[in-house]
C-alpha cells in the first residue's frame, strides 16, 4: 500500500471515529457531519498560534476558522488533509479517547450524593467534556478539592427516600382525601366507557392534549416513560405490558388532575425539602394511579367477594401482581376497612426495593437504603427457585405472632433478546387471625406447626436457627475452640 493510501485511509478512520464521539446528542443530519471545534482549537492554542496565523497557514478565513472552532462548521476532509500536512500531524491525536474519559469522569462526579436532584442527562454531560473540555476539567478540579463533608446533610437528617417512607407510614399507606378524588375521578371517567385504561388515555388526548405513544425498545433503550411537553405526548416503552401502560398513563393523569391533592398531602406530612417534595410526588403520583384504576369502594367489595383472591382481582380489573398487592396495603379508610396486609418486594440478593409493614409484620425495619430482606426462612426468597408460581406459608415470630403469608416472582419489563432481565419476588401477608376471610388460606392448619422466622439476624435472638447468619445485635458472644454448635455464634442476652 502506498503512502498516500495509507494516509487516505487513516483519514477515513479517522473521521469516522471523531464523527461517533462528537455526535452524541446530534439529530440525525447533524451525526453524518463531523464536529471538532474544541479539539481544533486546542491543537491551535498548544501551538501559540493566533487564528489569523493558522488560517493563513491553512489557507481559509478567519471568519470560516471561526466558525469550525465554534462547531458552526463541519470539518471537511480537505481541511483535515491540510491540517495534517501543514503541522504534521497525526490525526488519530484528534480521536483520543480524552473527551470520552473525560465524560465519563464527569458522569461519576454527579454520582456525588451532594449533587442529587440536579438531573443532568450523561450525554449532556458527555457533550460538555467534548465542547468544552477546560470547564470540565475545571469541574473535575473542583469536585476532587471539595472537602468530601462539607455540603452534606446533617447526621440524621433523613434523604428523600427516607423521609417517602416516613410520609406512608406516618399515613398507614392511606391517603384519605387523595383516595376519594381518584374514585370520583374514576367515576368520572367510567362515563365514557368501562375501561379505565382507554378511558385515561382519552382524556389525556381530549383535555389535556396529550397523545399517548408507545415507541419501540430502540427509541426508549432506558427510560419506560417520558412526558415529552414540547411534543404533548406521553412517551411509553414498547417492553411494558398493557397493564404497566394503563398505569403509566393513569399515573400522568392524576399528576395533572389530583395535583393539589397530592400537594396537600405532602405538605401535611410536614415534607418542604424540594428533592423530598419531588420524591413524594412520584410516589403518590403512583398512589393516586393505583386509586383511579382500582376505586376503594369496588376494590374492597371485590376483595371481599373474592376471599382476596389476587390472581382473580388481577384478572378482574386487568392489573398486574405488584399493583394488587400494592393496592391490598393502602386499605385503610375509617368505617370501610380492609384487612391489614403487610408487603415486601425482594430481588434475588434479599434487598427490599418496595415495603410497607404495619405492625405486628415479620419485615425488618424500615431501611431507606433496602438492605436486608428479612428472615431467609420466608418463602418470599424461595419463591425464585419456582419462578411463576404463587407460594403460601404459615410463620411465627418469637413472639408469638403468626402469619399467613403468599409470594411469587414477577415479571417488571420485556426486554430484547438476550439482554438482562431483572428478577424480583412480591411477598404479602397478614396476621393468622385474619385468615378465614382469605381463600388462599382453605387447608392450613393454623394451629399447627409454624415456620419459625424473625425479622432478620441482627434482630432475631433463636439460638438454634440453623440459618443464622449473624449474631443478633448487642448480643454477648461466647467462643469455645473445643466445640462447634448449629451455628458459628454463641450469645447470651446478658
Amino acid at each position: 500500500m502506498s503512502k498516500s493510501s495509507q494516509f487516505l485511509q487513516e483519514i477515513s478512520q479517522t473521521v469516522k471515529i471523531l464523527t461517533t464521539t462528537t455526535s452524541l446528542t446530534a439529530p440525525e443530519p447533524l451525526a453524518r457531519k463531523l464536529f471538532a471545534g474544541a479539539r481544533v482549537r486546542r491543537l491551535r492554542t498548544s501551538r501559540g498560534l493566533t487564528q489569523t496565523r493558522m488560517a493563513s497557514d491553512l489557507g481559509v478565513s478567519v471568519s470560516y476558522l471561526n466558525l469550525i472552532e465554534r462547531d458552526q462548521r463541519p470539518l471537511s476532509a480537505a481541511f483535515l488533509l491540510k491540517l495534517a500536512g501543514t503541522y504534521d500531524l497525526d490525526l488519530k491525536s484528534l480521536a483520543e479517547g480524552d473527551a470520552q474519559n473525560l465524560g465519563d469522569d464527569l458522569v461519576k462526579v454527579f454520582t456525588d450524593p451532594r449533587l442529587i436532584g440536579i438531573d443532568i442527562p450523561r450525554t449532556e454531560l458527555r457533550e460538555l467534556a467534548l465542547r468544552q473540555p477546560g470547564i470540565a476539567q475545571a469541574l473535575l478540579r473542583l469536585h476532587a478539592s471539595a472537602p468530601a463533608s462539607a455540603p452534606l446533610p446533617e447526621p440524621g437528617s433523613p434523604g428523600p427516600i427516607a423521609a417517602v417512607l416516613r410520609m406512608v407510614e406516618q399515613a398507614g399507606n392511606h391517603f384519605p382525601v387523595l383516595d376519594a378524588a381518584a374514585e370520583r375521578l374514576a367515576d368520572d371517567l367510567r362515563l365514557s366507557g368501562g375501561d379505565l385504561n382507554a378511558a385515561a388515555v382519552e382524556r389525556l388526548r381530549t383535555r389535556h392534549s396529550i397523545q399517548v405513544r408507545v415507541l419501540p425498545v430502540d427509541v426508549m433503550p432506558a427510560t419506560l416513560r417520558r412526558l415529552d411537553l414540547h411534543a404533548r405526548q406521553l412517551q411509553l416503552s414498547e417492553s411494558l405490558d398493557a397493564a404497566s401502560r394503563g398505569f403509566a398513563a393513569a399515573v400522568q393523569l392524576s399528576l395533572i388532575e389530583l395535583k393539589t391533592e397530592i400537594a396537600d398531602a405532602i405538605a401535611q406530612a410536614g415534607i418542604t425539602d424540594p428533592l423530598h417534595t419531588r420524591a413524594a410526588t412520584v410516589a403518590l403520583g403512583k398512589y393516586a394511579a393505583a386509586a383511579l384504576l382500582m376505586p376503594y369502594g369496588r376494590f374492597l367489595q371485590a376483595c371481599e367477594d373474592t376471599g382476596y383472591d389476587v390472581e382473580l382481582l388481577q384478572a378482574r380489573f386487568g392489573r398486574g401482581l405488584e399493583q394488587i398487592a400494592h393496592r391490598l396495603t393502602t386499605l385503610g379508610r375509617p368505617g370501610a376497612r380492609g384487612i391489614p396486609f403487610f408487603l415486601a418486594r425482594i430481588d434475588r440478593a434479599g434487598t427490599i426495593s418496595k415495603r410497607y409493614a404495619p405492625n405486628p409484620s415479620p419485615l425488618p425495619r424500615a431501611d431507606p437504603h433496602g438492605s436486608g430482606g428479612g428472615c431467609a426462612l420466608w418463602n418470599l426468597h424461595a419463591a425464585f427457585s419456582q419462578p411463576g408460581q404463587m407460594q403460601r406459608q404459615l410463620i411465627e415470630l418469637e413472639d408469638g405472632h403468626r402469619f399467613v403469608t403468599l409470594a411469587r416472582t414477577i415479571r417488571t419489563t420485556a426486554g430484547p433478546w438476550g439482554s438482562d432481565r431483572p428478577s424480583f419476588a412480591i411477598g404479602i401477608g397478614c396476621e393468622a387471625r385474619h385468615a378465614a376471610a382469605l381463600v388462599w388460606s382453605a387447608g392450613l392448619d393454623l394451629s399447627g406447626p409454624a415456620t419459625p422466622i424473625g425479622p432478620g439476624c441482627a434482630a432475631c435472638h433463636r439460638a438454634a436457627c440453623r440459618q443464622r447468619g449473624l449474631p443478633p445485635a448487642a448480643a454477648h458472644l461466647a467462643f469455645d475452640e473445643r466445640q462447634r454448635g448449629l451455628t458459628p455464634f454463641r450469645f447470651t442476652e446478658e
